[in-house]
C-alpha cells in the first residue's frame, strides 16, 4: 500500500491494521513517500505560466541600488581623499627633514662646530658620524612598524640633523652660489620626477631589483675612486649616480602610494609610521641628487 490508498476492508474494522508493526511501517512509508514527493517543491510549485509574485522589502529595488552605489562612491572618495592626505604628509615630513638638514649644515659652518669636530676627532669622528647615520637608517627601516609614530619621527629628524652636520663640509669646498644653484636645480628636478611618478601608468616598482643592483655598483665605484684617481671618472660616476637616483625618486614616489594603500587597513597609527619611512626614502633621494648635481655643476672654492 502506498500513501493515499485506503485498506480494502469494505468499511469493516480489521485488527491487522492496528498493530504496532503496521503503524511503524505505515509511518516509515509516509516518511519515505514524503521525502520522495519533494514536498514544498512540487505541491506548492506555481503552475506553468502563472504570474510570479516576489516580496521586495522596503528600501530595496532600483532606489536601493542607487543608494548603494552612492554609498560605494562616497566610500571610494573618502579612501582616495585619505590616501591623498597621507601622501601629502609624507612629502611634508620629507620637507621638514630637508629644512632641518639645511639649518644644521649652515649653523655647523657659521659656528665652526664642524671644523672643531674634525680637529678634535679626525677621520675617526667622520667615520663615526657615518656609522651612526647608517645605523639610524637601518633601525628605522627595519623596526618602524613596531615603534611609536613619535619615536620614528624623532629618529628621522635626528638622522636629518646628523646629515646636516656632515654636509657642513660642502661649504669648505664649494662657493655659496654653486650650492644655491644646485639646491634650486635639485628641487625642480625632484618635483618633476615626483609628478611623473605619481601620474604615469608605467609601473616603476618592477625596476626595484635593477635599481638596487645599480646602487650597489655605484657605491663600490665611489669607494674605488676614493683611493684610485682616474681622470674624468668622477664626472661619469656622478652622472650615473644622478640618473640612478632619478629612477629611485620615481620608484619611491610610486612605492609611497603602494605602501600607504597596503597599510591603511591597519589603522591611522600604522599609516603614520609608514609615512615616516617613506619620507626617509624620499629624503635620501633628494640629498643624493643634490650632491651629484653639486659635483657636476658646482665651482670649487
Amino acid at each position: 500500500m502506498t500513501f493515499g490508498q485506503q485498506p480494502q476492508n469494505n468499511g469493516q474494522y480489521n485488527p491487522q491494521y492496528n498493530t504496532p508493526d503496521y503503524n511503524a511501517a505505515q509511518q516509515s512509508g509516509y516518511g519515505q513517500q514524503y521525502a520522495q514527493s519533494g514536498y514544498g517543491q512540487n505541491y506548492y510549485a506555481q503552475p506553468q505560466g502563472a504570474p510570479t509574485y516576489q516580496y521586495v522589502p522596503q528600501g530595496t529595488g532600483a532606489g536601493a541600488g542607487a543608494g548603494a552605489a552612492t554609498i560605494n562612491t562616497t566610500m571610494t572618495y573618502n579612501y582616495e581623499e585619505a590616501r591623498r592626505v597621507s601622501v601629502t604628509k609624507v612629502y611634508g615630513e620629507m620637507t621638514i627633514g630637508i629644512l632641518v638638514t639645511a639649518v644644521v649644515a649652515v649653523l655647523g659652518q657659521i659656528t665652526g662646530a664642524y671644523y672643531s669636530f674634525l680637529m678634535a676627532t679626525g677621520m675617526v669622528g667622520l667615520i663615526g658620524l657615518c656609522v651612526v647615520q647608517i645605523a639610524l637608517a637601518v633601525v628605522l627601516g627595519m623596526r618602524v612598524t613596531k615603534m611609536k609614530p613619535a619615536t620614528a619621527r624623532v629618529m628621522f629628524y635626528v638622522y636629518a640633523a646628523l646629515m646636516g652636520f656632515t654636509l657642513s663640509s660642502i661649504f669648505m669646498v664649494y662657493d655659496l652660489g654653486s650650492i644655491g644653484v644646485a639646491l634650486g636645480v635639485t628641487a625642480a628636478f625632484f618635483f618633476a620626477l615626483t609628478m611623473f611618478g605619481m601620474t604615469t601608468k608605467f609601473n616603476m616598482l618592477k625596476a626595484g631589483p635593477i635599481l638596487m643592483i645599480g646602487l650597489i655598483v655605484l657605491i663600490i665605484s665611489q669607494i674605488v675612486l676614493a683611493f684610485v684617481q682616474v681622470d674624468g671618472m668622477t664626472k661619469i660616476v656622478c652622472a650615473i649616480g644622478l640618473i640612478l637616483f632619478a629612477g629611485m625618486t620615481i620608484y619611491d614616489a610610486q612605492s609611497t602610494r603602494a605602501l600607504l594603500t597596503e597599510y591603511e587597513a591597519q589603522g591611522p597609527e600604522m599609516v603614520k609610521k609608514i609615512s615616516i619611512l617613506c619620507a626617509l626614502n624620499l629624503y635620501l633621494d633628494f640629498v643624493n641628487m643634490f650632491l651629484y648635481i653639486l659635483q657636476l655643476l658646482g665651482n670649487r672654492d
